[in-house]
């Protein structure tokens, strides 16, 4: 199964500089920023495809106050370096979507502070106001923010398809395990080609 272009949103999950550039943050705690920069070029080709079927785009950004008091056990407890290192504060450089992939005005952007793009912010009331029953999904880390999302999708009762292309994690394991859950449960993983070719007949 492929989503059509018709009632489809293109979610664009946390691809910012913090997570993808050498000497931001994620590099400064020691994580392998390198295992994640593949997923660059299939987004901005995803985009390019999405903006180009008049298909909303929607970017989110893992974002944290410049106190963290929004930061859950994530930032407080399981990973301190996080706030050690002054990651993804709102407003920041490394917060940012990266330059290559720079939303454009008539585009969406969903700050979070969880994993999941659902918890506590508004995007469940902007993809019913446009009309959407299929989520596309590129981004990361695979298993992290995109799972999580696809998750919440998949209870929401969206159909989401995972771009394999498209998505990346800082452990080959841990990216596998969560495709294979994906497919399991909760969506569709789909390859770029396959998509491409569906949209070309669109």
């Amino acid at each position: 199964m492929l989503p059509d272009t018709a009632r489809t949103a293109l979610i664009v999950v946390d691809m910012q500089v913090g997570f993808l550039r050498d000497g931001a943050s994620c590099d400064r705690v020691g994580l392998p920023v390198a295992a994640l920069k593949p997923a660059l070029e299939p987004c901005r080709e995803l985009i390019a495809m999405a903006r180009a079927k008049s298909i909303p785009v929607i970017y989110t950004r893992y974002v944290y106050r410049e106190d963290y008091r929004d930061g859950g056990l994530l930032a407080g407890e399981l990973i301190p370096a996080l706030r050690e290192c002054r990651a993804l504060i709102s407003g920041s450089e490394d917060a940012e979507i990266v330059e290559e992939l720079a939303p454009r005005p008539e585009d969406y952007v969903l700050d979070k502070n969880r994993p999941s793009s659902f918890y506590g912010t508004p995007l469940e009331t902007w993809l019913n106001g446009l009309g959407v029953e299929n989520l596309v999904v590129c981004g990361v880390t695979t298993n992290c923010c995109v799972e999580s999302t696809v998750r919440d999708a998949s209870h929401r009762d969206y159909r989401c398809f995972v771009v394999r292309d498209a998505v990346a994690e800082f452990d080959e394991d841990r990216h596998r395990v969560a495709l294979e859950s994906i497919g399991m449960l909760f969506g569709y993983v789909i390859d770029m080609e396959q998509l491409k070719a569906a949209w070309e007949e669109a």
